[in-house]
């Protein structure tokens, strides 16, 4: 299976919002009241019953003259995803086949580490309900051959599901068309992303898009010193106990000092 990624063209993006409407529906997620914010933006960031927005940004540039810029929010499925090295159930996980990050959420503790490590703040703590929500790419949908929802309901095309050799001779070949600032991000971050976007402006032009995202020096930490340090060490007590075991044989009711007071006592 050739690996696959969603490509978001911000230039054909009317933020009609069907692609948020199909997430939520999709996945059973139930509204909350939000609050106006002077935005046509809502809810106003990612949450735990919201696993994608789109970003409302107003730009003015030199001249004075006021731009509209919409993006697509949601986990970029990184290929390497801190979330992943720092979820410690396995709640988090790499679909293989489709290189995307999916969840296991009777898996996941609640520990919020994933939400900690991700450079883009996508996973969203639950309080009620103890644990942790992102995108995962409708894995239920994309393993029995169907796209993403968020792409099936995208009336203009801004949203593309496919093959990435494919998709990224698309994103090439629209940035060229559209010429000034226009750019590809994410090929070039934590190891390509799988949620890519053809952008009109440059990164920096948008709120909230990280410029230089990485897995977090903490996480690398623990996945490549700490956490072999506790296997072992955790080892070691096995297998102390163990080598006890075979030398001394289980532990009697004499070894408790009972026996030899007995004996004193007569």
């Amino acid at each position: 299976m050739a690996e696959k990624i969603k490509l978001y063209d911000d230039s054909k993006c009317t933020a009609c919002r069907g692609c948020q409407l199909a997430c939520k529906q999709w996945n059973g997620l139930k509204a909350k009241q939000t609050k106006n914010l002077g935005t046509y933006q809502n809810p106003p960031t990612l949450q735990a019953n919201t696993y994608m927005i789109i970003r409302f940004q107003d730009v003015e540039d030199d001249k004075g003259n006021v731009k509209w810029l919409f993006r697509k929010d949601a986990c970029m499925h990184c290929t390497d995803a801190a979330c992943v090295q720092a979820c410690p159930t396995s709640a988090l996980r790499y679909n293989k086949e489709f290189r995307i990050v999916g969840k296991d959420l009777d898996r996941c503790i609640g520990c919020k580490n994933c939400v900690a490590a991700c450079p883009f703040e996508v996973p969203k703590y639950d309080h009620e309900t103890d644990k942790v929500y992102k995108c995962d790419m409708c894995e239920s949908r994309i393993v029995n051959n169907m796209i993403p929802a968020c792409v099936k309901a995208c009336p203009t095309g801004a949203l593309q599901w496919g093959d990435k050799d494919v998709m990224m001779k698309a994103a090439a070949k629209r940035v060229k068309e559209l010429g000034g600032d226009a750019n590809i991000y994410g090929d070039k971050v934590v190891g390509g992303t799988h949620l890519m976007y053809v952008l009109k402006e440059k990164p920096s032009v948008y709120a909230g898009l990280n410029q230089n995202p990485h897995v977090p020096y903490s996480v690398l930490l623990w996945k490549n010193l700490l956490k072999p340090l506790s296997l072992l060490a955790a080892g070691g007590v096995i297998g102390g106990s163990f080598l006890h075991y075979i030398i001394h044989g289980p532990k009697t009711p004499d070894e408790d000092g009972q026996g030899s007071q007995a004996e004193g006592g007569k």
